[in-house]
Protein backbone atom coordinates (compact mmCIF):
# COMPACT_ATOMS: atom_id res chain seq x y z
CA UNK A 1 0.00 0.00 0.00
CA UNK A 2 2.77 2.79 0.57
CA UNK A 3 4.46 1.72 -2.97
CA UNK A 4 1.37 3.29 -3.97
CA UNK A 5 1.30 6.06 -1.81
CA UNK A 6 -2.14 4.93 -0.29
CA UNK A 7 -2.11 5.57 3.72
CA UNK A 8 -4.60 3.13 4.79
CA UNK A 9 -7.48 0.73 3.46
CA UNK A 10 -10.91 2.86 4.37
CA UNK A 11 -11.91 2.25 7.70
CA UNK A 12 -15.69 1.95 7.47
CA UNK A 13 -15.27 -1.35 5.51
CA UNK A 14 -14.97 -3.92 8.78
CA UNK A 15 -13.67 -7.38 7.58
CA UNK A 16 -15.54 -7.79 4.64
CA UNK A 17 -14.49 -7.47 1.63
CA UNK A 18 -16.75 -5.71 -1.33
CA UNK A 19 -17.64 -7.96 -3.95
CA UNK A 20 -18.79 -5.68 -6.15
CA UNK A 21 -18.31 -2.47 -8.19
CA UNK A 22 -21.49 -1.10 -7.43
CA UNK A 23 -21.08 -1.04 -4.09
CA UNK A 24 -17.61 -0.35 -4.02
CA UNK A 25 -18.40 3.05 -6.21
CA UNK A 26 -21.16 4.06 -3.67
CA UNK A 27 -18.82 4.33 -0.53
CA UNK A 28 -16.53 6.10 -2.37
CA UNK A 29 -18.82 8.46 -4.05
CA UNK A 30 -20.46 9.22 -0.38
CA UNK A 31 -17.70 8.59 1.77
CA UNK A 32 -14.47 8.85 0.48
CA UNK A 33 -14.42 11.81 -1.72
CA UNK A 34 -16.59 13.95 0.54
CA UNK A 35 -13.89 13.32 3.26
CA UNK A 36 -10.83 13.36 1.61
CA UNK A 37 -11.39 14.82 -1.67
CA UNK A 38 -10.74 11.71 -3.74
CA UNK A 39 -11.20 8.34 -3.95
CA UNK A 40 -10.45 5.35 -5.57
CA UNK A 41 -12.31 2.09 -6.79
CA UNK A 42 -9.76 -0.75 -7.01
CA UNK A 43 -10.08 -4.10 -8.48
CA UNK A 44 -7.81 -6.89 -6.27
CA UNK A 45 -7.61 -10.44 -7.09
CA UNK A 46 -7.04 -12.60 -3.97
CA UNK A 47 -6.41 -16.37 -3.59
CA UNK A 48 -9.38 -17.85 -2.33
CA UNK A 49 -7.37 -20.40 -0.49
CA UNK A 50 -5.24 -18.74 1.31
CA UNK A 51 -6.01 -14.90 1.59
CA UNK A 52 -3.18 -13.17 -0.14
CA UNK A 53 -3.08 -11.54 -3.04
CA UNK A 54 -3.27 -13.17 -6.58
CA UNK A 55 -2.80 -10.17 -8.82
CA UNK A 56 -2.31 -7.01 -9.28
CA UNK A 57 -4.26 -4.10 -8.08
CA UNK A 58 -5.87 -2.38 -10.62
CA UNK A 59 -7.38 1.11 -10.66
CA UNK A 60 -11.18 0.79 -12.04
CA UNK A 61 -12.11 4.39 -11.22
CA UNK A 62 -11.24 7.69 -9.52
CA UNK A 63 -13.45 10.43 -8.16
CA UNK A 64 -12.65 13.59 -7.23
CA UNK A 65 -14.63 16.17 -5.15
CA UNK A 66 -16.00 19.83 -6.20
CA UNK A 67 -13.84 22.31 -8.11
CA UNK A 68 -13.83 25.89 -6.91
CA UNK A 69 -15.72 28.61 -9.02
CA UNK A 70 -12.22 30.32 -8.65
CA UNK A 71 -10.52 27.32 -10.72
CA UNK A 72 -13.60 27.55 -13.34
CA UNK A 73 -13.12 31.74 -13.50
CA UNK A 74 -9.68 31.36 -14.09
CA UNK A 75 -10.06 28.34 -16.96
CA UNK A 76 -12.84 30.70 -18.67
CA UNK A 77 -10.49 33.74 -18.65
CA UNK A 78 -7.59 32.02 -20.17
CA UNK A 79 -10.69 30.35 -22.67
CA UNK A 80 -12.17 33.39 -23.63
CA UNK A 81 -15.10 31.72 -23.42
CA UNK A 82 -17.73 30.45 -20.22
CA UNK A 83 -17.65 26.84 -19.91
CA UNK A 84 -21.31 25.10 -20.10
CA UNK A 85 -23.58 25.21 -16.99
CA UNK A 86 -24.05 21.54 -16.97
CA UNK A 87 -19.88 20.83 -16.88
CA UNK A 88 -19.81 22.90 -14.13
CA UNK A 89 -22.38 21.65 -12.04
CA UNK A 90 -21.01 18.19 -12.51
CA UNK A 91 -17.37 19.09 -11.91
CA UNK A 92 -18.97 21.08 -8.50
CA UNK A 93 -20.72 18.01 -7.32
CA UNK A 94 -20.06 15.94 -4.55
CA UNK A 95 -17.83 13.77 -6.87
CA UNK A 96 -17.12 13.49 -10.33
CA UNK A 97 -15.80 10.89 -12.54
CA UNK A 98 -11.91 11.95 -12.68
CA UNK A 99 -10.97 8.73 -14.70
CA UNK A 100 -11.48 5.23 -15.28
CA UNK A 101 -13.37 2.34 -16.58
CA UNK A 102 -16.79 2.75 -17.59
CA UNK A 103 -18.44 -0.76 -16.34
CA UNK A 104 -21.43 -1.13 -19.03
CA UNK A 105 -19.13 0.18 -21.94
CA UNK A 106 -15.86 -1.03 -20.88
CA UNK A 107 -14.46 2.22 -22.38
CA UNK A 108 -11.76 3.98 -20.64
CA UNK A 109 -12.21 7.72 -20.30
CA UNK A 110 -10.46 10.53 -18.14
CA UNK A 111 -12.28 13.71 -17.81
CA UNK A 112 -10.16 17.07 -16.67
CA UNK A 113 -10.34 20.24 -14.27
CA UNK A 114 -10.67 23.24 -15.23
CA UNK A 115 -6.57 23.47 -14.36
CA UNK A 116 -5.58 20.42 -15.94
CA UNK A 117 -7.78 21.48 -19.37
CA UNK A 118 -5.68 24.90 -19.42
CA UNK A 119 -2.62 23.18 -18.90
CA UNK A 120 -3.73 21.05 -21.94
CA UNK A 121 -4.13 23.95 -23.73
CA UNK A 122 -0.89 25.71 -23.10
CA UNK A 123 1.17 22.08 -24.09
CA UNK A 124 -1.19 21.40 -27.29
CA UNK A 125 -0.72 24.80 -28.75
CA UNK A 126 -0.55 24.11 -32.45
CA UNK A 127 -3.89 22.08 -32.15
CA UNK A 128 -5.97 24.63 -30.15
CA UNK A 129 -4.95 27.43 -32.52
CA UNK A 130 -6.44 25.10 -35.35
CA UNK A 131 -9.76 24.47 -32.85
CA UNK A 132 -10.96 28.08 -32.54
CA UNK A 133 -13.42 27.83 -29.35
CA UNK A 134 -12.21 24.58 -28.25
CA UNK A 135 -11.91 23.33 -24.47
CA UNK A 136 -10.30 20.00 -23.80
CA UNK A 137 -12.74 18.19 -21.03
CA UNK A 138 -10.98 14.66 -21.29
CA UNK A 139 -9.60 12.14 -23.12
CA UNK A 140 -9.20 8.57 -23.76
CA UNK A 141 -6.22 8.00 -21.64
CA UNK A 142 -3.87 8.51 -24.92
CA UNK A 143 -3.78 10.88 -27.99
CA UNK A 144 -7.84 11.39 -28.86
CA UNK A 145 -9.41 14.47 -26.72
CA UNK A 146 -13.08 14.59 -25.34
CA UNK A 147 -13.01 18.64 -26.43
CA UNK A 148 -16.37 21.36 -26.80
CA UNK A 149 -17.05 23.52 -29.46
CA UNK A 150 -17.46 26.52 -27.46
CA UNK A 151 -18.65 28.32 -30.60
CA UNK A 152 -22.14 26.52 -30.47
CA UNK A 153 -24.43 26.80 -28.28
CA UNK A 154 -25.02 24.18 -27.37
CA UNK A 155 -21.45 22.90 -27.48
CA UNK A 156 -20.96 19.69 -29.02
CA UNK A 157 -18.74 17.27 -27.60
CA UNK A 158 -16.16 15.84 -30.36
CA UNK A 159 -12.89 13.86 -30.31
CA UNK A 160 -10.05 15.93 -31.87
CA UNK A 161 -6.57 14.04 -32.36
CA UNK A 162 -3.23 15.45 -31.11
CA UNK A 163 -2.74 16.09 -34.73
CA UNK A 164 -5.86 16.98 -35.58
CA UNK A 165 -5.33 20.53 -37.99
CA UNK A 166 -9.01 21.72 -37.51
CA UNK A 167 -12.58 21.47 -36.40
CA UNK A 168 -13.44 19.19 -39.85
CA UNK A 169 -10.51 16.33 -38.45
CA UNK A 170 -12.94 15.69 -35.03
CA UNK A 171 -15.86 12.76 -34.67
CA UNK A 172 -19.34 13.49 -33.00
CA UNK A 173 -19.36 11.98 -29.44
CA UNK A 174 -22.51 13.84 -27.75
CA UNK A 175 -24.73 16.54 -28.60
CA UNK A 176 -24.10 18.26 -25.59
CA UNK A 177 -21.70 17.66 -22.49
CA UNK A 178 -24.96 16.98 -20.66
CA UNK A 179 -25.48 14.19 -22.79
CA UNK A 180 -21.82 13.26 -22.13
CA UNK A 181 -22.66 13.62 -18.39
CA UNK A 182 -25.66 11.10 -18.51
CA UNK A 183 -23.61 8.51 -20.56
CA UNK A 184 -20.60 8.69 -18.42
CA UNK A 185 -22.81 8.28 -15.07
CA UNK A 186 -24.66 5.39 -17.00
CA UNK A 187 -21.44 3.71 -17.58
CA UNK A 188 -22.75 3.56 -21.51
CA UNK A 189 -20.62 6.29 -23.36
CA UNK A 190 -18.30 4.95 -25.69
CA UNK A 191 -15.77 6.28 -27.99
CA UNK A 192 -16.72 7.31 -31.35
CA UNK A 193 -13.24 7.07 -33.45
CA UNK A 194 -14.73 7.48 -36.85
CA UNK A 195 -14.87 5.36 -39.61
CA UNK A 196 -11.42 5.00 -41.46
Amino acid sequence: MAGAGWRSWPSDLGERPLVGRDEATRIVRESLVPAEGVGYVTRVEVDRSHGGLAGAINEEADFRGPISDDEFAEAEAALGHPLPAAWRDYLQGDSWLHSGWLDKSGTYISLHSPREMVELHDAWRDTVEAHPGIAIIGGDGSREQLVLDLRQDPAPVLLADLASEGWETTFGQTADVSELIARVEAGTFAINFGSD
